[in-house]
């Protein structure tokens, strides 16, 4: 018979630290609740053939942390070489996964159009784990892929080996996924990638950074988010991993990439389009070298083309993404 003793302590195990809506629940004894997981959101398998686009899909394990899922597009012919793009998803950096049913329909289309192959990176999450952990795994993630440039490496996956072409590597997400995008990019300019691959572009779409000079900044989720997971005590919205303009951060000059491309939506409800702007304009400012491409979409929210990839302005944002991919 359990002990009141005993009772007391499990009753303190199931104590709520942090209750935040809609990402998570924090538990005393470490646990957490997504709250999506009682959304009913789920994971689907990839698809040999996916019937809308053509896609074929299929799940690697990268390390004993990471893994990711690896898209195809239909009728490649056995050693034609296609752009690679390194995909982040989304989540706030606290929830979300490349195997979630919204993430594998959007990177569908996204490859479909792009004529590309992508590595759709599922990392680990906080706040079980701290901000740099899940950086690294993304690094790691990159690394592994221009890994496959190098002839004697082991862990090869045909996808990207026989039809990556190392000459034309992207890095992109959405959200969360573009916070970590602005992270590969600056650690890629201060650390080298296997065989001295180069990025030659990153998307950021509907980045999750925060500018402090922003009016109102300290009021929205987005600030709320990050100050769950990186106490000010660490640095809080002044992080250089989230603040591009912090005084704490390297240059902007030193981003590793040749080209940007930067969408915002215009009433997106977690991060301000101005943030984009202001990013866009640090770095024009910078003295970066690189070519750079904002977008502003009309009426629309927190990455919209994610949640709806077949709607008219999904598509839209799409195509330019796809452009900018195959832009040679």
């Amino acid at each position: 018979m359990a002990s009141s003793d005993d009772n007391k302590n499990n009753n303190n195990n199931n104590d709520v630290v942090t209750d935040f809506f809609p990402f998570y629940r924090l538990y005393k004894d470490g646990r957490v609740e997504r709250f999506y997981e009682l959304a009913g959101v789920h994971k689907v398998p990839p698809s040999l053939e996916d019937p809308t686009t053509g896609v074929s899909s299929k799940d690697v394990t990268i390390s004993a942390h990471v893994s990711a899922r690896l898209y195809l597009p239909k009728n490649t012919a056995p050693n034609k070489k296609l752009p690679v793009l390194v995909y982040y998803h989304g989540g706030g950096l606290v929830i979300g996964s490349a195997f979630f049913k919204t993430e594998h329909c959007y990177l569908n289309h996204l490859v479909f159009e792009s004529n590309c192959i992508a590595i759709s990176v599922d990392y680990r999450l906080a706040p079980e784990h701290d901000i740099p952990t899940i950086y690294q795994d993304c690094w790691d993630a990159l690394q592994w892929v221009t890994s496959h440039s190098v002839s004697d490496t082991i862990n090869k996956d045909p996808y990207i080996e026989n039809h990556g072409d190392f000459n034309r590597v992207f890095v992109g997400g959405d959200s969360a996924g573009g916070n970590i995008v602005y992270n590969m990019i600056m650690g890629a300019g201060r650390e080298k990638l296997i065989e001295d691959v180069k990025l030659l572009g990153a998307i950021l779409a509907f980045p999750y950074l925060i500018i402090p000079s922003i009016e109102n900044f300290d009021k929205g989720l987005a600030y709320k988010l990050w100050n769950n997971i990186c106490p000010l005590s660490k640095g809080g919205n002044d992080n250089p991993m989230v603040n591009p303009v912090s005084t704490k951060s390297p240059a902007l000059s030193m981003l590793g990439c040749s080209r940007l491309f930067v969408c915002t939506g215009e009433k997106d409800e977690l991060v301000s389009p101005e943030v984009g702007t202001k990013f866009v304009e640090a770095v024009k400012k910078s003295g970066w070298k690189g070519e750079i491409e904002l977008i502003e979409v009309e009426g629309e929210g927190h990455v919209f083309q994610c949640e709806n990839p077949q709607s008219e302005k999904s598509k839209d944002l799409i195509k330019h993404m796809a452009s900018f991919i195959q832009r040679k």
